[in-house]
């Protein structure tokens, strides 16, 4: 397909996606199979096309004035790939599988690429429902963490180190360019061109046999963050596919006993084979049944409960760009009473002298700060130990993290525009009592 081709089929499914409420993903995936002569180089660029145009849609129509698809891809080509217009009129040249030419009024409008007169929203690049909500993290600067918020993600990795070193996992990896991560001491970095097909990461060798893992360095800092030890009693509350579970693991060097759980075994699914490949041995998963109490038994005796809370995900929208325009007020108000509920439920395991590390991948309040302040209000006996003593466990890292991430009297905040990560929010909670 030529590059005209790609920009028209990306239109085609912006508009199925603005037609049908449903993720780019699905969208997509439905192109490919109703045009099987797209090769895979084909495919991947269009879906950094719509992707890239969900990114800066709020920017893209304001620029075009217009909200329609094409005025949004036309829009990106300048907001986000900074295309001359000259490029863009090539793309758009009315020819066979073309958009059709440029109007004098687009013309005009990409020659001034003005947001003069912008809202926050439209600069930032978010619905604009959440405007007061980043304004009460951000304030002035919340236009800015939305546009970093908006902008490409590069593919982490975490090395697995009950199997290797990250030296090690970098020589294997050689022909994609990893780069050591800023803060984690367990990542690798590769940055993908946004015409470029993903890494094949899942069918290196490294992957197949347990060296590395996918998984985005804020993430892995969070669970730095909550300082597992070799040989305590820890419990994963919200474990999903287990990612943080192997991350802990590993920390613990396969010494103590993890327990990993969630209330939808069908998002646990993954974790035993992943514990396999990974050679992690210390970790229980233990699978929600019907009317069972599957902890019951480790009540007040667990020394670090982890919950990586359900949350809206707002911090993660660099790789999921397309959900920041389907999340509703409805999915958040949902989202905080799942988030109360779970910290209620670690307050009753932890040891006394243990902790709870509360971790979100958002970057709204209600889901951050407000919540843990509702947790100290609700529970007696806890203690948040300040941000700066818990930054402390990157070691050499921790000074210039303290300086980049965004400090709360609650806990600490990583984002694209401060860290270099996904947005994450993590408190530690000390059991004192």
């Amino acid at each position: 397909m030529t590059p005209a081709a790609r920009l028209s089929a990306a239109i085609e499914v912006l508009a199925d996606i603005e037609a049908r409420h449903r993720p780019a993903a699905q969208a997509l995936k439905d192109w490919g199979l109703s045009h099987r002569f797209a090769g895979s180089g084909d495919r991947a660029a269009i879906a950094g096309l719509a992707y890239d145009a969900l990114r800066r849609r709020a920017s893209s129509a304001f620029l075009m004035g217009a909200e329609t698809p094409r005025a949004v891809a036309i829009g990106m080509l300048r907001r986000e790939r900074n295309l001359g217009i000259d490029e863009i009129e090539k793309l758009c040249d009315g020819s066979r599988f073309a958009p059709k030419p440029l109007s004098d009024d687009e013309r005009a409008r990409l020659a001034a690429e003005s947001l003069e007169g912008a809202p926050a929203h439209v600069r930032g690049d978010y619905p604009a429902w959440l405007d007061d909500k980043l304004a009460a993290t951000f304030g002035a600067e919340r236009a800015e963490e939305g546009a970093a918020l908006s902008s490409r993600a590069p593919l982490d990795l975490r090395v697995n180190t009950l199997k290797g070193t990250r030296a090690e996992a970098a020589a294997e990896l050689a022909e994609y360019a990893p780069q050591e991560t800023r803060w984690s001491p367990w990542g690798l970095r590769i940055i993908v061109a946004p015409e470029a097909k993903s890494p094949a990461i899942h069918a290196e060798p490294a992957f197949l046999q347990g060296a590395i893992e996918i998984q985005d360095e804020g993430s892995q800092v969070a669970a730095l963050l909550s300082a597992a030890k070799p040989g305590e009693q820890v419990i994963d509350l919200c474990a999903g596919g287990g990612g943080k579970t192997l991350a802990l693991a590993a920390m613990m060097e396969n010494h103590g006993q993890i327990f990993a759980t969630d209330t939808d075994k069908r998002r646990l699914a993954p974790i035993h084979e992943r514990l396999a490949r990974a050679g992690v041995r210390n970790v229980q998963v233990r699978t929600p049944r019907a009317g069972a109490d599957l902890l019951a038994d480790l009540r007040d005796r667990v020394d670090l409960v982890l919950i990586d809370a359900p949350c809206t995900g707002t911090g993660a929208w660099r790789r999921n760009p397309d959900a920041k325009w389907r999340v509703r007020p409805g999915a958040l108000a949902e989202r905080l009473r799942d988030q109360a509920e779970t910290l209620d439920q670690a307050a009753a395991l932890v040891k006394p002298g243990g902790r709870i590390a509360y971790i979100t991948c958002s970057v709204l309040d209600d889901e951050n700060g407000a919540q843990v302040r509702a947790f100290m209000a609700r529970q007696n006996g806890f203690a948040i130990v300040p941000s700066a003593d818990a930054a402390n466990a990157l070691g050499e890292r921790a000074f210039l993290f303290k300086r980049a991430a965004l400090a709360s009297a609650e806990g600490i905040l990583m984002t694209p525009r401060r860290t270099d990560t996904d947005g994450f929010f993590v408190s530690i909670l000390q059991h004192t009592a």
